[in-house]
């Protein structure tokens, strides 16, 4: 058996989040690699994730996530048998992003700034549009010492470093609202009602047994399909049989 968990956002603001966070993950990985392959992979993830920060009001809605925090952060600690150490400690961390946070800028700014990545930035829009002929500045830079490279890309990420955190605080305590409990799902649907809480879905299922789930729906109900990733040809490609699997209402 090998489970794993997909994740469904019932809001357009955890939409966001989520792929923040993947694009993040993506950029680290291109971020590590020491060959120009990977180095342009990182250029790439790190235009697409500053076209999406700027196109969003995220300072916003993390901050309002954050005060919602340490609002439940504070009820927390007036119960009894409550760990007051480590929740102090969560409640600290809270504190102080809530005031990087409203000390900052819109998320992006410092990199938007940046000389080097203005000039190369409009070339990753195009197809191919980064080869030598059309950006030789890049692959100047490309031609560096391995060791002046990732000092400037250090540089960068740590440009993010609030935008990350924020993210993965927000979803750290999202994600810990919900647990998972088994469910069935009857020729493989499954119909539910979110609550008014409600942010994410989170399904876990058995993979190797050669389905997935699809999820439709809103922040009101929502329907669970599960689908057969090879289906054969007399097969539909739906499943039409009994399915077994976790669900969290995050």
């Amino acid at each position: 058996m090998t489970d794993s968990v997909f994740e469904f956002p019932l809001k357009e603001k955890v939409r966001n989040y989520l792929r923040i966070e993947q694009l993040l993950l993506q950029l680290k990985t291109g971020a590590k690699g020491e060959n120009s392959a990977l180095q342009m992979y990182f250029f790439d993830r790190l235009f697409t994730l500053l076209d999406l920060i700027e196109r969003l009001d995220l300072r916003t809605d993390v901050l309002k996530d954050i005060e919602v925090h340490e609002r439940n952060l504070v009820y927390w600690s007036q119960h009894p048998n409550i760990d007051n150490t480590a929740l102090e400690q969560a409640l600290q961390s809270i504190l102080r992003l809530k005031e990087r946070l409203k000390a900052s800028k819109k998320f992006g700014n410092e990199l938007k700034d940046d000389k080097f990545l203005n000039s190369i930035r409009q070339r990753f829009v195009i197809p191919g549009g980064a080869c030598s002929f059309d950006l030789p500045n890049l692959h100047f830079w490309l031609a560096q010492p391995l060791q002046a490279r990732q000092q400037s890309i250090r540089q960068w990420i740590d440009a993010l470093k609030l935008i990350e955190e924020s993210i993965a605080v927000s979803l750290s305590f999202l994600r810990e609202r919900g647990h998972f409990t088994s469910h069935t799902a009857p020729q493989g649907f499954y119909q539910g009602a979110a609550e008014d809480k409600n942010e994410m879905i989170r399904v876990k299922c058995d993979v190797s047994a050669g389905y997935y789930p699809t999820l439709s729906g809103n922040k009101y109900r929502y329907a669970i399909r599960f689908m057969w990733f090879e289906p054969s040809d007399q097969q539909a490609s739906s499943v039409e049989s009994e399915v077994t699997f976790s669900l969290a209402a995050c």
